[in-house]
């Protein structure tokens, strides 16, 4: 009989039987996030509000529902507190947010240096030559504002709690990689998406992760993910992710979509391997004088 009321423990709860085994708490966080998102249709509908919200309500939503998904789950499944998944405010987060966005400037000034170099990009015109000057300067605050969202979004989910949680149930490097894929995965469903396209989105999110090894907080990790949507997309005219915006050159991709990444956006092309080599380097140069995190509250 004691060993039948050791298995339920052992299913469900971790050795040190303190909380839930890591795979059922991340059950938890998704089921709470679309249960979240079953109330907001269902507020939607009550109060009749039919048709697409606007890109910045729709972003302040979804950010609205994971944040407290993720907040719950972390404080009552993980038995932990929402800070200790990398969220300690102190000058030093701001600054990591702040170079962390600066970083993928010069990734993609080197992108698009050598893709116009090998005649894979043409130049087209500056945005303001076919666009009224208001309209770039909502648009461009729109997409800016939206990629805050998104960064803080998919970095509280996988850098942030899947990550995290996976690291408590094995270890860091297995929450990297398993974080990683799933994180791939999750474009597949984006336009233009490809073998390409998850694998290079893996390698994003390896280097995504490399910003949260190097410093223990997440805050690297968003300015990162923020820098790199806002440059590749709003600025120099990317694609991002199979989405195609308004940025501030026009151009035109015609290059062998095998380095560019063709309509999905470089994310998708073997220009993306060189690309977070040096991303990695540029991280590390930024941290190689910081005490690295000794030991994580997972």
């Amino acid at each position: 009989m004691g060993r039948l009321h050791t298995i339920p423990s052992f299913i469900f709860l971790t050795n040190d039987k303190s909380r839930l085994r890591a795979g059922w708490r991340i059950m938890i966080a998704v089921i709470l996030t679309g249960l979240f998102f079953n109330i907001v249709d269902w507020i939607r509908n009550a109060l009749s509000i039919s048709g697409p919200t606007t890109a910045i309500v729709g972003s302040l939503i979804d950010f609205t529902v994971v944040t407290s998904a993720i907040f719950l789950a972390r404080r009552f499944a993980d038995k932990r507190s929402f800070t200790s998944l990398g969220f300690r405010i102190n000058k030093q987060a701001g600054l990591d947010i702040l170079v962390g966005f600066a970083i993928p400037l010069i990734l993609f000034l080197i992108i698009y240096l050598i893709e116009y170099s090998m005649g894979w990009l043409t130049f087209k015109s500056f945005a303001w030559k076919t666009e009224s000057p208001s309209i770039i300067i909502f648009q461009t605050f729109q997409n800016f504002v939206r990629y805050i969202f998104v960064a803080w979004n998919e970095e509280l989910i996988y850098r942030g709690y899947i990550m995290q949680s996976l690291a408590s149930g094995f270890n860091l490097t297995w929450g990297i990689l398993i974080s990683s894929i799933y994180f791939g995965i999750e474009h597949l469903s984006n336009p233009n998406s490809n073998g390409m396209a998850v694998a290079g989105i893996f390698l994003a999110g390896l280097f995504l992760a490399y910003g949260y090894m190097r410093t223990g907080q997440l805050w690297l990790s968003i300015g990162l993910h923020l820098g790199w949507n806002f440059f590749e997309s709003a600025v120099f005219g990317f694609p991002v992710s199979g989405y195609d915006r308004l940025g501030l050159l026009n151009i035109t991709v015609s290059g062998p979509e095998f380095w560019t990444g063709g309509a999905f956006g470089p994310e998708a092309g073997f220009i993306i391997l060189p690309i977070n080599l040096i991303g990695v380097i540029l991280v590390y140069l930024y941290t190689k004088h910081r005490l690295l995190p000794s030991s994580l509250e997972y």
